[in-house]
C-alpha cells in the first residue's frame, strides 16, 4: 500500500498530514507510531487525518500522538489542519469549522498565519504543591482541550525538562491519563517564554499549541496580564493567545494565532 502524505509544522511542532475524506485509510497505532518515528519513518510529533464531518462541521480532525494513541486536541496541529484543508479545497476558504474530540474548532487564515478558536478551557487549578524530581514545585493546571500542568520558573534554559516533565506527566495527581507539562518564564508583562514536555511524544517538543494557551491563561490568572499574551516557544516563533474572561476563572473566545507551514509532500510504502 502506498500512502500519500504532506509534512507540515506549526512553530516547529511537526505533523504528518493525511487526506482520508473517503475513509479508505485504516491505520493501526503501531503503523502511526512507525510513520512518526524520526529514524525509521517520516518523523513527526503527531499525525492528523482529514475525515468527513459528522456533527455539522466542514471536516472532522483526527489527531494521533507520536506513540500512535489518539488524543483529543492539538493546538498547533489544528492550525496546520486548517491550512491543510484550505489547500485541499479547490476554491480556497476564508474560514473553516472542524470537529475534534475536544469540540468544534474554527480556523481563519491570514496568508500562512492561522487563527484558531479553541474550545473553552476547564478544570483550572492554581498553586498545587507537588514533589517532582527531588524538588517541590508549585504547579498550576488547566485543560485546554488536553490536560496541561504549568510551572513558572526563573531559569527557563536550566530547567530539566525531560526529568521534571516526565515526573509531572506520570504524577499521581494527574492520573489516570497523565498530563502535558509546561515550564514558563515571564519575559515582560503580557509576554512569556515556554518549554513543553508532551504526553504521547514523551519528550520535549519545539512547540505545543494547547500548552501555549494553558501558560497564557495561567499567566493572566497570576498577574492580570491583558489579552493577547505573546508566547515565545522553543522553536523560536512567537504566537499570540487571545481570550475573554467572562467570570472569575472562566474564559470564552480563546484563540491561538501563528504560523502553519508546508514542509514537503511525499509517499511511503506500508
Amino acid at each position: 500500500m502506498t500512502l500519500n502524505f504532506w509534512k507540515m509544522n506549526g512553530a516547529g511542532n511537526d505533523f504528518v498530514m493525511l487526506d482520508n475524506r473517503d475513509l479508505s485509510l485504516v491505520l493501526s497505532g503501531e503503523v502511526i507510531a512507525r510513520l512518526c518515528d524520526r529514524h525509521r519513518g517520516i518523523g513527526a510529533d503527531g499525525l492528523l487525518c482529514v475525515e468527513p464531518a459528522r456533527e455539522g462541521g466542514d471536516f472532522r480532525m483526527r489527531y494521533y500522538n507520536a506513540d500512535g494513541g489518539e488524543a483529543e486536541m492539538c493546538g498547533n496541529g489544528a492550525r496546520c489542519f486548517g491550512r491543510f484543508v484550505n489547500r485541499l479545497h479547490e476554491d480556497g476558504l476564508t474560514r473553516v469549522r472542524f470537529e475534534t474530540l475536544a469540540g468544534m474548532i474554527s480556523a481563519e487564515f491570514e496568508g500562512d498565519q492561522v487563527r484558531i478558536n479553541m474550545s473553552a478551557p476547564h478544570g483550572l487549578t492554581l498553586g498545587a504543591v507537588l514533589p517532582v524530581g527531588g524538588e517541590v514545585l508549585t504547579v498550576h493546571s488547566v485543560n485546554t482541550g488536553v490536560p496541561h500542568a504549568v510551572v513558572f520558573v526563573e531559569d527557563l534554559e536550566g530547567v530539566p525538562v525531560r526529568e521534571w516533565g516526565a515526573g509531572l506527566r506520570y504524577h499521581e495527581a494527574f492520573q489516570p491519563r497523565g498530563t502535558n507539562a509546561n515550564f514558563a518564564k515571564v519575559v515582560a508583562p503580557g509576554s512569556i517564554a515556554i518549554r513543553t514536555y508532551e504526553r504521547g511524544v514523551e519528550d520535549e517538543t519545539l512547540a505545543c499549541g494547547t500548552g501555549m494557551v494553558a501558560c497564557a491563561l495561567i499567566h493572566h490568572e497570576l498577574t492580570g496580564a491583558a489579552s493577547p499574551v505573546s508566547v515565545l516557544v522553543k522553536g523560536g516563533d512567537t504566537l499570540r493567545v487571545g481570550f475573554t474572561e467572562v467570570a472569575p476563572h472562566e474564559y470564552s473566545d480563546v484563540t491561538l494565532f501563528g504560523p502553519a507551514d508546508f514542509v514537503f509532500q511525499g509517499s511511503v510504502t506500508l
